[in-house]
């Protein structure tokens, strides 16, 4: 994955995981769990108006298999 990583809430990361397939499959306190149809699942906490770690949002685009090109694509 190259390139650099948007400064983003987990609004907008939930929004593009809904583009790639992946629904929410529960909720536990702040984490919500998402999953797709291949069994893959990403957890994020979730704080609304906070800003995801840039590490954390790495961590979910390869978790979903996602480059950061394409994941910049689907943000619009």
């Amino acid at each position: 994955m190259t390139g650099r990583l948007p400064r983003l809430d987990v609004r907008r990361v939930s929004k593009v995981l809904k583009k790639l397939g992946f629904t929410v499959a529960r909720q536990s306190g702040s984490h919500m769990i998402f999953k797709n149809s291949e069994g893959k699942r990403i957890t994020l906490p979730y704080h609304s108006k906070r800003i995801l770690h840039p590490k954390l949002l790495k961590s979910v685009l390869k978790d979903a298999g996602v480059s950061i090109e394409e994941f910049k694509r689907l943000l619009g």
